[in-house]
């Protein structure tokens, strides 16, 4: 069952979404830019699908929506500056995995709250995540892969988008299934990340298709397998690592995007209007298919019920494991 305080948030976005146009047009349109808040840096499969709805729902609000990217800390810098946030009227986050999800378990203490400090608009989109290595790496599937981690009795490194990143816990998660030995290295962003192991310095990964794609059809990174339960359509040549021995493996990368819980309830309706008809739009329906990306349409209160299914989901995982990070 979903947060009642985060439902409850939802539930006050329906209702103001429920109000008739002639009101919903009357809403003061100041032209002022809207501050969307972003926890990776610039390049990452987060800023790319960000910047790409960005242009879409400033046409439609009739404003323009400027990213500012502060990465680090799991996105907790992001998280606390937008809950923080003083102009709660022009504000935005994109709250993903990390922010709602995984930082609740990772982190002893936070400087916001994932439940209560904001107000759903919608989800976005996820990305399968791709296990990856660097192209002197000498594997080519699952199986050699294996067999060449646990070859290392002193543990493999790997790289991630940054600490508690899907990057970084899909791996934890593999290290877990397959009882391998691994050393985190945490970057800020998949795009540092994905460079160091294109260059050697680390040797694997797991990034999410929007950025990983593009690097694996140059020969750039060798792709060993996709954790989605199906191969993704438009890299249909990468098999998952379930067809490859990882049963029911299976981990994304996904985000949402919430205001702070001050934010009027008709100012959250209009965001959320603007955001599924930039979803419903066929230059974003043809972006997110070549990104790999599977868009998640829907209301604030499917968005609360989701984030609530993937907390208790990473939650169990986290503490199973003994996973923190403070």
């Amino acid at each position: 069952m979903a947060s009642l305080s985060f439902v409850s948030r939802a539930s006050r976005v329906l209702g103001a979404a429920a109000l008739t146009l002639c009101t919903l047009g009357a809403l003061a349109q100041d032209g002022k830019p809207v501050e969307w808040v972003l926890g990776y840096a610039p390049g990452g499969g987060s800023d790319v699908l960000a910047r790409s709805l960005a242009e879409t729902m400033g046409k439609s609000l009739g404003q323009p929506i400027v990213i500012t990217n502060k990465p680090g800390a799991a996105t907790n810098i992001a998280a606390d500056y937008a809950a923080k946030a003083r102009d709660t009227e022009h504000t935005l986050l994109t709250a993903d995995f990390a922010t709602l999800a995984a930082n609740p378990a990772l982190f002893s203490k936070l400087s916001y709250n994932a439940e209560r400090d904001f107000v759903p608009v919608g989800l976005l989109g996820r990305f399968p995540m791709i296990l990856v290595v660097g192209p002197n790496v000498p594997v080519r599937n699952w199986k050699e892969f294996q067999a060449w981690a646990q070859a290392n009795p002193g543990g493999t490194s790997y790289a991630s988008a940054g600490m508690g990143s899907p990057h970084h816990l899909a791996v934890e998660m593999l290290g877990d299934a397959a009882k391998l030995k691994l050393t985190h290295v945490a970057y800020r962003g998949a795009a540092p990340a994905v460079q160091d192991v294109m260059g050697g310095q680390v040797p694997f990964m797991f990034i999410d298709s929007a950025v990983g794609y593009p690097f694996i059809a140059a020969g750039k990174l060798k792709a060993i397998g996709v954790a989605s339960p199906a191969r993704i359509k438009t890299m249909a040549e990468i098999p998952t690592l379930a067809e490859q021995g990882l049963p029911k493996f299976e981990a994304w990368a996904w985000q949402g995007l919430v205001a702070p819980v001050a934010a009027k309830p008709e100012t959250v309706a209009r965001y959320s209007r603007a955001l599924q008809e930039a979803l419903a739009s066929t230059p974003i329906k043809a972006r997110f298919q070549a990104l790999g990306v599977e868009a998640m349409p829907g209301t604030p209160a499917q968005m609360a019920s989701y984030t609530q299914t993937e907390r208790e989901r990473w939650g169990r995982l986290i503490r199973d494991n003994g996973i923190k990070l403070d």
